[in-house]
């Protein structure tokens, strides 16, 4: 008994081919009857496996590379505006905690200040101290300003400079009236520094000022204010003499500070200190310093006038 045929609902019938003409299977149909979708992948799976294609995107691609680093290195760097310079200095000044005026001054003026301690003989013939002041160093040879009243009566004179190192020291002169001494040092530190002098013609109450010593031997240490009024009358505690045209300022002073220098913002001295004002018995600062214009020190020293 013969099977029936079976047929399915996507069968179709091939007409056979005609004469001379090549036949085909179904398992390759026809490239005109395959979807466009199938057609366009088929080409770029063909393209992908093609060597000439892939090695023509490779050298294309490294060309394009070169290119890029080629104009960024001809184009160099970027120049700089003032725009970038202001902005650049905004950036340090909010970030960063710049000395105050003051802590400049004092840095510059306190390689110059000396520590100046004066000795006496007691009765056993023993060598103590007498007192303790501070001097400021003038010039490169070793001249520096202090009290007369510092070194008054002193047997020997030792001086303490900035970077440590000591030396002994003799009177070179004195300026009674204004309470000035000259030193000489015997002995000149390597490292050592002179005070720029500034005049004091232009001077006026309320000009910031800083005064550097050692009051009670602490120091050294630094005190800043204003000057509070120009060509005072000052009399010792004493009464001893009375000296004029005297700089008053209100940085705080104090035993010790006696010799040292007062100076302007920019670290120039104006002045010497020379005494404290106070309506008591104590020996401590209320608010009235006094100092011998950098004038009339100049002048003791031999030095010639602004």
């Amino acid at each position: 008994m013969r099977k029936p045929a079976l047929y399915s609902r996507s069968a179709r019938a091939v007409p056979p081919p005609g004469p001379g003409v090549e036949s085909t299977t179904a398992a390759q149909p026809v490239m005109s009857q395959v979807p466009r979708r199938e057609r366009w992948r088929a080409g770029l799976a063909t393209a992908a496996v093609s060597p000439r294609v892939m090695w023509a995107a490779l050298v294309l691609m490294g060309a394009l590379l070169l290119a890029s680093v080629w104009q960024q290195s001809t184009q160099g760097p970027k120049a700089l505006t003032q725009k970038d310079i202001d902005a650049a200095v905004l950036r340090t000044l909010t970030t960063q905690n710049l000395p105050s005026r003051a802590a400049r001054a004092a840095e510059k003026i306190r390689p110059a200040v000396v520590r100046v301690v004066s000795y006496v003989k007691n009765k056993q013939g023993e060598e103590v101290e007498h007192g303790v002041g501070t001097g400021v160093v003038i010039t490169d040879k070793g001249i520096i300003l202090t009290n007369l009243h510092v070194v008054q009566s002193a047997q020997t004179i030792k001086l303490v400079f900035a970077d440590g190192s000591e030396s002994g020291a003799n009177v070179a002169g004195v300026q009674a009236q204004h309470d000035l001494a000259v030193l000489q040092a015997l002995i000149i530190p390597d490292d050592f520094h002179a005070a720029t002098l500034r005049t004091t013609a232009d001077l006026a109450p309320g000009d910031e000022v800083v005064a550097v010593g050692f009051p009670f031997g602490i120091g050294p240490s630094t005190s800043a204010g204003v000057i509070s009024g120009l060509g005072r009358a000052f009399k010792s505690p004493e009464g001893e003499q009375e000296i004029n045209n005297l700089i008053q300022f209100d940085a705080a002073a104090n035993p010790g500070n006696s010799g040292g220098p007062l100076v302007t913002m920019d670290g120039e001295v104006v002045g010497i200190v020379t005494g404290i004002l106070n309506p008591t018995s104590h020996r401590t600062f209320v608010g009235i310093g006094f100092a011998v214009p950098i004038e009339s020190a100049a002048s003791a020293a031999g030095l010639p006038p602004f």
